[in-house]
Order: structure tokens, then C-alpha cells, then sequence
């Protein structure tokens, strides 16, 4: 977060605001809880930090030539948010599995979950369910639908390409994938075993 911030201050980015606001586990929608486990991870609750099937198929998806692909677990992710810097090197992804194993070990799903959705960007600047809800939806993220929670879920691939606010035809079809897959993990009944 902050060092998008920092680096879009540095070039002079006028239309960039940042807008963060954190919120505990208890004020954010199950649905979005959900829709980020159906969209981005869906052996969150059963792994152990990585999900080494997921990243043994994109690793043949992107040696193919195929668009790049990413393997990493919400896990992986709230390491890369929250303790490094953007990029794809070998240095960084060693840093990232080291970090990925210190917080899967010290952190309970639930709290991965929390920050994950806290530290999330979901448009340029936007950082956090909170700040998304309240900018894109004008309410606080307890209050999602599942289809404003899919459709939240569906741009994070590449939030400063996807937008909420006008939704693409790919968006809008990873959303209605993402609704569907949401039902087909068992819904919020999911989060139960975190």
C-alpha cells in the first residue's frame, strides 16, 4: 500500500488518492470472505500456505507461452502485500514461501482471511473491502450482496486493470463464474471450518 502510494507521489501522479480503511473480521460480509476463497484460493482452508497443484499448472500454463498465470494462495498473497515489493523474481518468491510459512504457522485462517481482504487492492489506490465497498458501493463491506462481493473478487487479478465501476465483459463473466463457484464451495457454510 504504501509503496504504491510513494511511487505514485514520486511521479507526479495527480489523480491518484489512496483510500484505506481497515475492518475486523466480525464487520465484513461472509460474502466477500467467500467470493475471495472461490475466486482466488479454493483450497484455503485446507492447505498449509501453498497449493502446489495450482502452481505446478500454472508453471506448465506459463512455460507454454500462454498469459502468465499465477499459483499463489491467499496466503502467499498477504506475504507479498504486506511484507514485500512488486515483482516477479526467484529472490522474491524465496522470500515469499519464508514469509508464507511464518504466518500460516502463527496466524489462523481467519486472520490470513482479515488481512488479506484489508490489504487487497481492488482499484488504483483503493486499498481494503472497506475502502472498496464504501467508494463502489457507497456502504460498508458488512453490508455486500453476493454479487457485489463477486464482482469485487473479480478484478483482483489486476485491479488497475479491471474496474468495479465499469465492469468489462471479461469482468462481468469472471463474476458470474465466481457466483457460481461461491455456491459450489457450500457458500458462507464455508467459512466454518476456518
Amino acid at each position: 500500500m504504501l509503496r504504491d502510494r510513494t511511487i505514485a507521489l514520486f511521479n507526479g501522479d495527480a489523480k491518484y488518492r489512496f483510500s484505506h480503511q481497515w475492518a475486523d473480521w466480525n464487520k465484513i460480509s461472509g460474502q466477500i470472505k467467500v467470493a475471495v476463497m472461490a475466486s482466488e484460493d479454493q483450497t484455503f482452508a485446507t492447505h498449509y500456505g501453498f497449493d502446489f497443484v495450482a502452481m505446478k499448472k500454472a508453471w506448465l500454463q506459463n512455460q507454454r507461452g500462454h498469459r502468465i498465470r499465477g499459483g499463489s494462495t491467499i496466503s502467499q498473497q498477504v506475504a507479498k502485500n504486506i511484507y514485500l515489493w512488486p515483482g516477479t523474481s526467484y529472490v522474491r518468491k524465496g522470500i515469499e514461501a519464508y514469509f508464507t510459512m511464518l504466518i500460516e504457522l502463527c496466524w489462523p485462517k481467519r486472520r490470513v482471511l482479515e488481512v488479506y481482504l484489508n490489504s487487497a487492492e481492488f482499484g488504483y489506490g483503493i486499498f481494503g473491502v472497506e475502502a472498496a465497498s464504501r467508494r463502489f458501493f457507497n456502504k460498508p463491506s458488512s453490508k455486500l450482496t453476493p454479487s457485489e462481493a463477486a464482482l469485487l473478487a473479480a478484478v483482483l487479478p489486476a485491479p488497475k486493470r479491471y474496474l468495479v465501476n465499469k465492469p468489462s465483459i471479461y469482468v462481468r463473466a469472471r463474476q458470474a463464474w465466481i457466483l457460481r463457484q461461491m455456491s459450489r464451495i457450500g457458500g458462507t457454510s464455508a467459512l466454518q471450518t476456518l
